[in-house]
């Protein structure tokens, strides 16, 4: 099937959703459409034009230009343009295309096992490497059920085109690190700078060019069995800060020392990726402590001086609107909580209400995703399943622009909020697309690749959230994304993994750098023109930072973390990534309330 011309690139990620009133078409007439979908229900928005952003039906051959990935049986992503078959991870991903991933980590982190398209969550375990090599299966099977009991956390993520001849693998840098004997020894945890009481020092072992490890902290709060999320972290004044179960606690980054805490009287339900400018933040607070407890109430806390502020409800704004659970995001002075299909928002600077559930061409706030830009994710229509996605003004709910989301597709996750990339998936294609507008809410590109990608989200089904992802970066002109894990080796549990940079422009790769043998790579963040990526450890590699140039090309080391903690780092599982100031520091989506001896990991840090 030949494509008319002026098209999106081919190749790129599942179709948007449903298309809303008012929202900017797309600028060019897409590839053919599949069989026009039933008419949708009263009040959703108007069905897009044909062609646009619609998956191609997954042919028993490679797919033909359209707007999203098909799924594929067992997950091998197809060869043509769009249609990408189905991977680990939410949606089948893109044979082509960016990810079919998993998990990412805005703010918070990874998750276990991935569904079966990009975005959805990974599977169990931190990713990368050979964690079950050598080990007997007893230890596998114990490590999967932890898995399993790993609920929803998120973290921040970062964000390529056909595939390529391999390129060299990655290699550290020659730079020499002052030598680790007598290397001070690393804090353990107890919350006050002190360490654990036994006789290991995680440095002993360090070797030449190996960061330390700074120190490491374990989980001194009795909680009940179960899963809790562990929130943040977020940086200000040389502290460090984290949300768990019923305290917000700042640590020096140099020591691990405890800075101030904030305690509360009932368990924390929801946080957003992101503080205000000026280190305010907001978090969700269940209302009781019983099962039956809702996630309604709102608290803020100063990062600058560790103090608690004002606490508000969130009031229903409709029959329908419920508070099980609750998604904040902020940006500019706002903060929104978002549930089930309906959203408010208030001011930071004093709780009072911004705007309330603001309706569209029918459609309310599903969710927002927050930052430099306040974007909404709506849905439409008396069964929610139309979507359309807006830019509204943070102080008053008014929307800049809007776009429609082809019908059949739904957005599962925001890559970036400025450049917006979108990430959508089909369930009845089982397909996926990445997205990119403009300024004005009209289309740039689709990613267009021939392969899978794979970010860490969360668990599909209990993370939810837009911003949700670790592995997925953007700049104004560029994303990255990290490619499926391949196994190798003469076992099969090496695994590997290349960083592709996508135009967004085109939607087309520009280049990509493979992570080396046995070595996976996630994008964390950018450092001026160069991504920063974090090389995931394995059971017996530590992981650490590396650096790729605007052209790409081999990684660059800039930390590496010693093989000798590498068994630790490793079972920090999905972890959460952050890479600020020459500091690593590694965190859990959350926590079981386990009462091991040694205590569940919070935090661990590494540095020169």
């Amino acid at each position: 099937m030949s494509q008319p011309p002026n098209q999106p690139p081919q190749g790129g990620f599942g179709a948007p959703q449903d298309p809303q009133k008012g929202a900017p078409q797309p600028p060019a007439q897409p590839p053919q459409m599949p069989p026009a979908p039933p008419t949708p229900p009263q009040g959703q928005p108007p069905q897009q034009q044909p062609g646009y952003g619609y998956p191609q039906a997954p042919p028993p051959q490679a797919p033909q230009p359209g707007y999203g990935y098909p799924a594929q049986p067992g997950g091998q992503p197809q060869t043509g343009p769009y249609g990408q078959p189905q991977q680990p991870g939410p949606y089948g991903q893109p044979q082509t295309g960016p990810y079919g991933q998993p998990h990412q980590p805005g703010p918070y982190g990874g998750y276990p096992t991935q569904q079966q398209y990009p975005g959805a969550s990974a599977p169990g375990g931190g990713g990368g490497g050979s964690f079950f090599k050598g080990k007997p299966a007893a230890i596998i099977g114990g490590a999967l059920a932890a898995v399993l009991l790993i609920g929803a956390g998120v973290y921040f993520a970062v964000g390529d085109d056909g595939g390529g001849e391999k390129k060299p693998i990655a290699r550290e840098s020659s730079k020499k690190d002052d030598k680790p004997t007598g290397a001070p020894s690393a804090d353990e945890g107890d919350g006050e700078g002190t360490g654990r009481k036994t006789n290991d020092d995680l440095n002993v072992g360090r070797q030449p060019g190996e960061a330390k490890v700074l120190w490491l902290k374990t989980n001194d709060v009795d909680m009940p069995r179960g899963s809790h999320a562990a929130y943040g972290p977020w940086f200000t004044g040389g502290v460090v800060v984290q949300a768990l179960y019923k305290k917000v606690t700042a640590f020096d980054v140099n020591t691990g020392k405890k800075v101030w805490e904030v305690p509360f009287e009932n368990e924390l339900c929801a946080a957003p990726r992101n503080t205000t400018s000026s280190g305010k933040l907001v978090v969700g607070l269940k209302d009781g402590t019983t099962d039956k407890a809702k996630c309604n109430q709102l608290r803020l806390v100063d990062l600058s001086t560790g103090k608690a502020g004002w606490t508000t409800e969130v009031k229903k704004e409709n029959l329908f609107d419920g508070s099980s659970s609750m998604e904040l995001a902020i940006s500019g002075d706002t903060v929104t909580a978002s549930r089930w299909g309906v959203s408010s928002a208030y001011r930071v600077t004093d709780g009072s209400k911004a705007f309330g559930d603001l309706k569209v061409n029918g459609c309310g706030a599903d969710s927002f995703a927050g930052g430099s830009k306040l974007i909404a994710v709506d849905s439409c229509g008396t069964d929610g399943k139309a979507q359309q996605v807006r830019e509204v003004n943070s102080a008053t709910g008014a929307g800049k622009w809007t776009f429609p989301v082809p019908k059949g597709w739904q957005v599962k996750r925001v890559y970036s909020v400025d450049p917006v990339v979108l990430y959508l998936t089909n369930e009845e294609k089982k397909a996926w697309n990445v997205t990119t507008l403009k300024g004005d809410g009209s289309v740039r590109s689709q990613l267009s690749t021939k392969e899978s990608i794979q970010p860490q989200c969360g668990w599909a089904i209990i993370d939810d959230n837009l911003q949700g992802c670790l592995g997925t970066v953007a700049d104004a002109n560029t994303l990255y994304l990290p490619t499926e894990e391949e196994k190798g080796g003469a076992d099969g549990f090496d695994r590997t993994n290349d960083i592709i940079a996508f135009n967004l422009n085109t939607g087309k790769e520009k280049w990509r750098s493979p992570a080396g043998k046995d070595r996976t790579m996630l994008p964390v963040r950018m450092e001026g023109s160069n991504v920063l990526a974090y090389v995931q450890p394995s059971y017996d590699h530590g992981g650490g930072i590396v650096s790729i140039g605007p052209a790409g090309g081999a990684p660059k080391s800039e930390l590496k973390s010693p093989e000798s903690t590498a068994e630790i780092e490793n079972g920090f599982s999905n972890r959460g990534v952050s890479y600020t100031d020459g500091r690593l520091f590694i965190t859990p989506p959350t926590l079981t309330g386990s009462d091991d001896k040694e205590g569940e990991k919070t935090m661990m840090v590494f540095g020169k």
